[in-house]
């Protein structure tokens, strides 16, 4: 929000420069992100004065140059060479003295020197008004008043703007602070609680006052309910021209275009006192009355921007008797605003429901200067006030005479919020006693009303504007930034609890797996929870009617909450492959949120990403690819660094992976990993593999509260390893393998493992070949031949069998 310290300095006589006030700004909790400064006209005339020609002569080696004398009122009139046609002696005339820097029209600075003009020398230069800013003509230089004194600076004889601009960053809370009359408030407070005394100087409108009620329209208001208070008043004969300079430079400051008389005064209101004003045409009103209503979904209606729009059934419109005319508290019309033939005005001031507002504005896209202060919350009881200070402003400008009486619709008045504050609370929150005078000073700066004092506490009223202020806390809150932060002490001592917490807190087992998964070179991601609900077509596991929908969404693609982490993750990816990262390794914590008949549920989960190479291409490595295998290796760590072991694994067939298992635990499912299938990718724009882990993150921490870790000595005798070279179907799963040889031998038995797989040549079609390897250790003794002979023979005997497995 841009907020001008001329503007400022007309509610407050303020002796600081913008630097110092823009820091008590920052200070009352009104950050000031930056102050730049603004010039209505560039370099704002300095070095520019009246000079008064005394000669005017031919050039002798110029046809279209002329050699004059001018007069600056400092001493000996100089020589100057101009090349305008209509130069004359006795003109009165702006003067570029030398080193004055002058602008060119993208603002380029130049600077004004002693030079030599076809072998005369040249000591300034005679302006056009283009050259100063002040206009566009170029057709020759630019004739002043001739009552002039020469030596008369030129900044002083036109309306020059120099002026400071605060950037602030407004927090959505501080609708009291969105204009410059209600910055100027907060500022009074801080300085007065700096030692200055100061009184808010505010607009009188007392002078406001019906020159007739030729020209009354009526107001119908069919929802009141979105439509608390409505005022509007009808001013006849007025005449649009261009606003005079000092309102246009007011605009300017803050990055406002000028556009004409009308139109700018309801600007300039809106922005100095917070409250949207709209001025229609009257003439265009049809059937003489407004009328605010809802309409039928499905309603065409063109904004002023010329887009026709489509509305919605809650959409607040302002109509007449035969059509719509704005959207209340958004846009106006492009069919009844001000244009340069309207000589008769109605002029809206209202306070619109702030979430209807809201609502209006997102669902068409649209984010204006009145939209973003009524969906915030603006002043409900200033409504008349500015209404009357705008058409003041008006007759001032454009003329006109007011033709009726306000139609001022208010039923429930808005009433000041009483809220009762004790000293202990204030004490208590803010660390630190404030005396009582000092806390009823600091609230008569803010305007809360004091109603009594007893020994606990105050009764106080907090003035409507003040929307963010409902509680006892909200009140210490203005107290102390005005009291200011930075006034606060620092106590000799920290007190602080201890809290008892278990090594299974979820955060501290995050922290520990997302330090593991660091070490070994994956990156955390974080994305948003809201995502769009196309994701839901892509995979038969997310429902429809799971769906939990936002009511007033920021957009169309963020209106759902996840199902999966898996296509915000895939964004993640799509993003980095576009940009050429393509060797990917991502983990995300994150919620997923379901909406099931009995009720919403929120659940937590572990996403992993593999894509591309495991590591970067070095002259030391080969390149290895991210494959499925990798992929549970890592879940196996993860599991294993919880203490989880003994897992059961099954197959997973479902339309988001080509091939993917999951690991369970005494019937409850830990993790579904494997490949993503090809057309969920190309949604993505996705053309290499990615592999998907997704971890039951509440299931993981439950399951490993219940893991004892257990150690044992090493084994004093030696273990002893065979190898099987197995010819199978390929039907069979390393899992049956591992299952039957634990089977077989449950005592002796201690490892087994797959390392090497071969499918193709010189194998029967339909076969492939294992390599197992068998470790069995005795803990007691050495084991024999005629021992590890027999286990193994059984071994085999039992995968023959079951398996119809050969040794090769």
């Amino acid at each position: 929000m841009k907020i001008s310290y001329n503007w400022l300095r007309q509610f407050l006589k303020v002796n600081r420069t913008p630097e110092e006030t823009g820091e008590l700004l920052t200070d009352l909790g009104l950050e000031v992100e930056g102050i730049h400064e603004f010039q209505s006209v560039k370099g704002s005339l300095r070095g520019i004065v009246v000079g008064e020609v005394l000669t005017c002569e031919q050039h002798p080696n110029a046809d279209r140059l002329k050699i004059t004398t001018v007069n600056l009122g400092n001493g000996e009139p100089v020589q100057i060479v101009c090349g305008a046609p209509n130069v004359a002696a006795g003109q009165k005339v702006p003067v570029a003295t030398v080193g004055t820097t002058l602008y060119d029209e993208k603002g380029t600075p130049w600077e004004i020197k002693k030079s030599k003009i076809r072998g005369e020398s040249s000591h300034g230069m005679i302006c056009a008004e283009d050259e100063l800013g002040l206009g566009q003509s170029h057709e020759g230089i630019m004739v002043m008043d001739p009552a002039l004194e020469p030596g008369t600076p030129a900044a002083s004889l036109f309306e020059i703007e120099d002026d400071h601009v605060f950037e602030i960053g407004l927090t959505p809370n501080r609708a009291d602070a969105m204009s410059h009359w209600g910055v100027a408030r907060d500022l009074k407070a801080g300085l007065i609680q700096q030692g200055e005394q100061q009184e808010l100087i505010t607009p009188s409108v007392s002078s406001f006052h019906v020159d007739s009620r030729s020209r009354k329209v009526p107001v119908k208001i069919t929802k009141p309910e979105l439509a608390p208070r409505y005022c509007g008043v009808t001013v006849t004969g007025v005449e649009i021209s261009e606003s005079p300079g000092w309102l246009q430079n007011r605009l300017k400051a803050i990055g406002i275009t000028p556009k004409n008389n009308v139109v700018d005064v309801t600007n300039y209101v809106m922005h100095e006192l917070g409250q949207p004003l709209h001025a229609f045409d009257a003439d265009r009103i049809s059937g003489n009355e407004i009328i605010v209503q809802t309409l039928p979904a499905g309603t065409k209606f063109t904004t002023l921007d010329e887009v026709e729009r489509e509305l919605h059934e809650e959409d607040l419109m302002i109509c007449d008797a035969e059509k719509p005319l704005a959207i209340a508290g958004v846009f106006g019309g492009i069919g009844s605003g001000v244009t340069s033939g309207t000589t008769n005005l109605f002029i809206e001031s209202a306070y619109f429901n702030p979430v209807t507002v809201r609502k209006t504005a997102k669902r068409h896209g649209l984010n204006t200067d009145a939209s973003f202060r009524y969906e915030r919350g603006i002043d409900p009881n200033i409504t008349e006030y500015a209404l009357k200070r705008a058409v003041l402003l008006i007759q001032e400008l454009a003329g006109g005479s007011v033709s009726s009486d306000i139609d001022d619709y208010y039923p429930k008045k808005v009433e000041d919020f009483p809220v009762f504050l004790t000293f202990e609370k204030i004490n208590s929150l803010v660390g630190q006693n404030l005396s009582k005078e000092t806390i009823k000073s600091i609230l008569a700066s803010l305007e809360i009303r004091v109603n009594n004092v007893t020994e606990t506490g105050m009764g106080l009223t907090i003035p409507s504007y003040r929307v963010d202020v409902k509680r006892e806390a909200d009140v210490i809150e203005e107290i102390l930034r005005v009291y200011g932060y930075n006034n606060i002490e620092f106590g000799d001592k920290i007190n602080a609890s201890v809290a008892n917490s278990t090594r299974f807190e979820d955060y501290k087992l995050q922290n520990l797996i997302a330090g593991q998964l660091v070490g070994q070179g994956f990156f955390e991601t974080m994305a948003n929870s809201l995502t769009s609900p196309a994701y839901l077509g892509l995979s038969e596991l997310l429902k429809e009617e799971h769906a939990v929908k936002m009511l007033n969404p920021l957009s169309q693609d963020l209106s759902v909450l996840r199902q999966s982490l898996l296509f915000s993750g895939l964004e993640a990816v799509s993003y980095n492959l576009n940009r050429k990262r393509a060797d990917l390794k991502f983990f995300e914590f994150g919620k997923t949120y379901h909406n099931f008949g009995n009720g919403r549920e929120e659940q937590k989960h572990l996403s992993v990403f593999l894509s591309g190479n495991r590591k970067r291409e070095t002259w030391t490595h080969a390149v290895q690819r991210s494959e499925f295998f990798y992929l549970k290796g890592v879940i196996n760590s993860i599991l294993e660094r919880l203490g989880i072991r003994d897992l059961k694994t099954s197959p997973v067939k479902n339309d988001i992976f080509s091939e993917g298992i999951s690991f369970s635990f005494n019937n409850a499912k830990l993790v579904e990993f494997g490949v993503i299938k090809k057309k969920i990718l190309k949604n993505f724009d996705i053309g290499q593999e990615v592999l998907f882990a997704d971890f039951n993150w509440d299931q993981v921490v439950e399951t490993s509260k219940n893991q004892l870790n257990k150690f044992k000595e090493i084994s004093k005798f030696q273990a002893v390893r065979r190898d099987f070279a197995l010819l199978l179907d390929n039907s069979v799963q390393f899992e049956e393998i591992y299952d039957i040889a634990f089977k077989t031998e449950k005592v002796l038995l201690k490892d087994v493992n797959l390392f090497d797989v071969y499918e193709g040549a010189n194998l029967p079609e339909g076969k492939k070949s294992y390599a197992v390897s068998f470790i069995l250790l005795d803990e007691k003794k050495t084991l024999t031949d005629k021992q590890i002979d027999k286990i193994m023979n059984k071994l085999q005997q039992n995968l023959e069998k079951q398996l119809g497995a050969e040794l090769r």
